[in-house]
């Protein structure tokens, strides 16, 4: 059985005479850095001079200094940093002052499990990976709830680890929700697999291919629309507040038919065996040599395919409605 944990099994007290250290102030960095702060806790931003998220961290009554100053000045440091700019930030600017004792920590395992980082056996190193974007990770803090996290421990160097890491999401909201004990090899895989097949690449996906399906058999874009994308979050609200029994028990009887009948027809055995194939990616290292060839390229490939998805018609088309929608929050 899994090991989850709660409230009662952390204590803050284990960070109170500590300094935390985050660095980057994005959607995960400024989360964790203003739940931290609002629990009482210690803590210091780390940025790059000339950073557009300066003034924003010193307006919200954080204390931001360059990551060198921060890694210096920090008994915790959390890298909340895009992946591919982990090994670079670390290399010049932590790794100098990751002294003995300290604590190294991430929201996500690729740069320790995929080796793009490499620390020291004398420091801790421990996750906390909210199972949220910050944003909403914020919100629901702010709201008096939490977002579940994962924890998992890969170096264990002064025998609190564990302690430091369950206060620590203690501190972020999580054990509000539950935090489930894992390991970085298991957070990475699933993680990059659920992002790939199923929560951005399948459901985009999906969308596309429905879309055009209506649209090349003579319906208007606009009903074509409604029914493969706004509807979309409907359906997901209802299975993430009771999963899929609850979803089918609110639906039509029509389609909880479709559902059972034409769903597998869609989505058959060979796209199972296509992700199985994503997969063994994964786990062989493949994706990320990838990943982490394509940016030291340059990205070329990843800002076209970014460009030509901003130009799908399914994203004219939804703009345009969502512009009559003004109850929609904006996305600017």
């Amino acid at each position: 059985m899994v090991k989850v944990y709660y409230e009662k099994d952390a204590n803050l007290s284990s960070l109170k005479d500590k300094t935390i250290g985050i660095v980057g102030y994005g959607s995960q960095g400024h989360a964790h850095a203003l739940n931290l702060k609002d629990s009482g806790l210690n803590v210091i931003v780390g940025l790059y001079k000339g950073s557009k998220s300066w003034a924003k961290a010193e307006a919200a009554g954080l204390r931001v200094s360059t990551a060198a100053e921060m890694a210096r000045d920090s008994d915790v440091i959390v890298m909340l940093i895009p992946d591919p700019a982990q090994p670079e930030v670390y290399r010049k600017d932590i790794l100098p002052h990751l002294s003995a004792g300290k604590s190294l920590v991430f929201a996500h395992g690729f740069a320790i499990h995929f080796k793009t980082v490499v620390p020291p056996k004398n420091v801790d190193v421990w996750m906390i990976a909210p199972k949220a974007p910050g944003h909403r990770m914020r919100e629901v803090f702010v709201q008096g709830n939490g977002v579940p996290s994962l924890l998992a421990i890969h170096q264990d160097a002064t025998g609190h680890a564990k302690e430091l890491a369950l206060a620590y999401a203690k501190g972020v909201g999580s054990l509000r929700a539950g935090v489930l004990e894992t390991t970085f090899k298991e957070e990475t895989e699933t993680d990059l697999f659920g992002e790939q097949v199923i929560l951005c690449g399948g459901v985009t996906s999906l969308i596309k291919a429905a879309f055009e399906t209506l649209v090349e058999a003579g319906y208007q874009p606009e009903s074509a629309y409604f029914e493969v994308m706004h509807e979309l979050k409907l359906i997901v609200d209802l299975m993430y507040e009771g999963g899929m029994e609850y979803m089918r028990y609110s639906v039509s009887d029509t389609a909880e038919y479709g559902d059972y009948t034409r769903g597998p027809r869609v989505i058959d055995q060979h796209v199972k065996d296509n992700m199985r194939k994503v997969l063994d990616e994964i786990q062989d290292g493949s994706f990320a040599k990838e990943w982490i060839t394509e940016n030291d390229e340059g990205r070329p490939r990843f800002l076209r395919l970014r460009q030509e998805n901003a130009g799908h018609p399914v994203e004219k088309v939804g703009k345009e409605l969502r512009a009559m929608m003004p109850w929609l929050k904006s996305t600017k």
